[in-house]
C-alpha cells in the first residue's frame, strides 16, 4: 500500500507547490528603493527650502532688493575690450553682461582652435623616429602640464608682454601691424559699397566646398577612388571672394597702423591682456591634447600602418588616411574634457584683468551691484550653457566619426 501521509514538516505533495514565503514591507528591494528616493527628496527639498529662506532674510537683514531690474541700471565703468559698441556713461549692467560673455566665447573659441592645431601636432611629434623632434615635444609635453594655468599667465602677462617696448620702439611687422607692450596694433578692415559681395561669395564658397567634400567621401566610399576635395575647396572659398573683390572695384580696404608717441595710430588694438590668456590657454590645453593624441594614435593596432605601407602609402598618407580616422574615436571623447576646461578656465582671467565674463560682471558688477545671488546665478548658468553645447557638438562629431558595423 502506498504512503500518501506526509509527515508535519516534510515534503509536500507531488503535483503541488509550496506558497512563496512572506516577505516583510521593508525588506522588500522595491520599496526599500522607493523609500529611499523619498526620504532624500524630502531632505534635499527641505535644505532649499531652509536656505531660501535663510538668504532672503540675510538680504532683507543688509538692505539689499532682490530680483533683476539691476540689468537696467546704468553700469558707470569702462570695459578695456568690447566686440559690441559700449558706453561707460550709458551702458546697463545687461550690456556688461553681454560684453563679458562674447569676449569669453571669443577667447574659448580661438583657443580651442589653437590649442587643438598645437596638441595634434606636438602629440604625433611625440612618436617621431627623429630623436630631436620626439625629445622637444615630450619636453613641451611635460614642462607645460606640470606648471600651474595662473602661474604661466603670470608668466607670459608680467613676464613677457609687459616687458616689451614702449609705443616708440614698437616692433614693425609692416603691413601686418605693430607690437609693443600696450598690444598687438593690426589693419583694421573698412568696408565700402559692395562689400557684402565678398561676404555673400565666401558663405557660398564655404557652402560649395562642404557640398564637394559630402559628394567625393560618398564617392571614395563607392568606387574608392580619391577626389582633391580640399584643394577645390581651399580654391573655390578663396577665389569666389577674390572674384567678388576684383568685379565691384577692390570695396574692401585696411587701415594700417601707424608708429606713435603715446601709442599708434589707427588699425584695432589686440589688448596684451588678451593675448596673454590666449596664448596661455592654447599652450596649457595642448600639452594636455598631445598626450589624448599619443594615446590615441598607439591606440591603433600596428596591423594597419603595415596594411597601409604594403598598399604603397607614403607615412604621411598612412597617418591622414588610416591612422587619425580610426584613432578620433579614442581621442574625441577626452578632448571633449578638454575644450570644457579651456573654456572654464578662461574666468582665470579676472587675476590680469581681461574683460570676460567672470571679471566684469561677477566681479565689478557684483561689487557694484551687491546682487551676489543673482550675477552668481547667471554666471554660473552662462557656463553651464557653454558646457552643455560643447558637450552636445562633440558627442555628435563623435557619432559621426565612430567605426559603424556593417
Amino acid at each position: 500500500m502506498a504512503v500518501t501521509d506526509i509527515a508535519p514538516g516534510g515534503p509536500s505533495p507531488r503535483g503541488q507547490e509550496e506558497a512563496p514565503p512572506k516577505v516583510a514591507l521593508l525588506n522588500n528591494p522595491k520599496v526599500r528603493s522607493w523609500l529611499f528616493q523619498i526620504v532624500l527628496g524630502v531632505v534635499v527639498a527641505y535644505l532649499v527650502y531652509a536656505g531660501w529662506v535663510n538668504m532672503n532674510a540675510n538680504l532683507q537683514a543688509a538692505g539689499v532688493a532682490s530680483g533683476f531690474g539691476f540689468l537696467d541700471e546704468n553700469a558707470g565703468f569702462s570695459v578695456a575690450q568690447s566686440l559690441i559698441e559700449y558706453d561707460q556713461g550709458t551702458s546697463s549692467y545687461g550690456r556688461v553682461y553681454v560684453v563679458g560673455v562674447l569676449n569669453t566665447l571669443v577667447v574659448a573659441f580661438i583657443g580651442i582652435i589653437l590649442a587643438t592645431v598645437i596638441g595634434f601636432i606636438v602629440g604625433i611629434a611625440r612618436l617621431s623616429n627623429n630623436w630631436i623632434v620626439s625629445r622637444l615635444a615630450t619636453a613641451y609635453v611635460e614642462f607645460l602640464r606640470n606648471l600651474p594655468l595662473l602661474l604661466q599667465i603670470f608668466i607670459w602677462y608680467f613676464g613677457v608682454l609687459r616687458l616689451l617696448p614702449g609705443p616708440r620702439e614698437s616692433f614693425d611687422f609692416g603691413p601686418l601691424g605693430l607690437l609693443n607692450n600696450r598690444g598687438y596694433f593690426a589693419p583694421k578692415p573698412v568696408w565700402g559699397d559692395g562689400s557684402i559681395a565678398i561676404l555673400i561669395a565666401l558663405v557660398a564658397g564655404l557652402a560649395i566646398a562642404f557640398g564637394v567634400s559630402r559628394w567625393a567621401h560618398k564617392r571614395q566610399m563607392a568606387t574608392g577612388e580619391r577626389f582633391p576635395a580640399f584643394w577645390v575647396g581651399f580654391g573655390v572659398i578663396v577665389g569666389l571672394p577674390l572674384l567678388a573683390f576684383v568685379a565691384m572695384g577692390a570695396p574692401l580696404t585696411f587701415d594700417v597702423p601707424e608708429m606713435g608717441g603715446f601709442r599708434p595710430s589707427g588699425g584695432m588694438t589686440v589688448i596684451p591682456e588678451f593675448i596673454a590668456l590666449l596664448v596661455a590657454l592654447s599652450t596649457y590645453t595642448a600639452a594636455f591634447i598631445a598626450e589624448i593624441v599619443r594615446a590615441g594614435i598607439l591606440g591603433i593596432s600596428r596591423g594597419q600602418s603595415e596594411a597601409a605601407h604594403a598598399l604603397g602609402l607614403r607615412q604621411g598618407q598612412n597617418l591622414r588616411l588610416v591612422i587619425i580616422p580610426q584613432a578620433l574615436r579614442i581621442i574625441i571623447p577626452p578632448l571633449t574634457s578638454q575644450y570644457l576646461n579651456l573654456t572654464k578656465n578662461s574666468s582665470l582671467a579676472v587675476a590680469i584683468a581681461y574683460p570676460e565674463l567672470t571679471s566684469v560682471f561677477a566681479g565689478t558688477a557684483l561689487n557694484q551691484t551687491g546682487q551676489a545671488v543673482e550675477i552668481i546665478s547667471i554666471t554660473m548658468l552662462t557656463y553651464l550653457t557653454f558646457s552643455l553645447l560643447t558637450s552636445a557638438f562633440m558627442n555628435w562629431y563623435n557619432a559621426r566619426v565612430a567605426l559603424v558595423e556593417r
